[in-house]
């Protein structure tokens, strides 16, 4: 692989395929086979993961933890990432990663814990621009009425992933969003 190309592969999951990019760094996307791989910092050359038979490491590791995960034997990643975003992204991002597995937080409380407290609204943009759905949580961002809000693999995609999780609760599920 050149050191510039990006090695895909495509995952199966119960919320539909998810296409993974990874650099020689780590994992640089993770997006739904509905999203614009572009927009998540995926440009310039993409080879399969099994490019001259030979499998990107990475790639295959996340797709066993995913397995585990959608298996409900995993609650956390253990990967090298390689996101590419501005500085107010990237510790957006890594706010999303302290959420723990079956909780939620609402934008107002990742923008506290990076000592932002008024930046909820760029918060909200950032998590939409996430470019590792799942392994970065966005999905455990809610709304500030405990709504379901703004989550670019859909809204019934975030409520399978918090209902996967045990976020929803079976008597106090989240209000469904239109």
């Amino acid at each position: 692989m050149t050191s510039d190309a990006l090695m895909k592969l495509t995952i199966p999951s119960s919320v539909g395929p998810l296409f993974a990019f990874a650099s020689d760094r780590g994992i640089r996307a993770i997006v739904f086979s509905d999203a614009d791989p572009g927009r998540h910092g995926v440009l310039g050359q993409v080879v399969p993961a099994f490019e001259g038979g030979v499998a990107h490491a990475t790639l295959l590791a996340l797709a066993d933890q995913m397995r585990e995960y959608f298996a409900g034997l995993r609650s956390e990643f253990d990967l090298p990432l390689d996101p590419r975003g501005t500085d107010f992204q990237l510790l957006a991002w890594q706010a999303l990663r302290q959420i723990p597995f079956g909780q939620t937080r609402t934008y107002a409380a990742q923008a506290r814990s990076i000592g932002k407290s008024s930046a909820y609204r760029a918060i909200g943009a950032a998590n939409g621009r996430n470019p590792l759905a799942i392994v970065v949580p966005c999905h455990r961002v809610i709304g500030a009425s405990g709504a379901l809000t703004g989550f670019s693999g859909g809204l019934d995609r975030k409520r399978a992933l918090l209902a996967h999780e045990g976020a929803l609760g079976s008597s106090q599920e989240l209000p469904k969003a239109d």
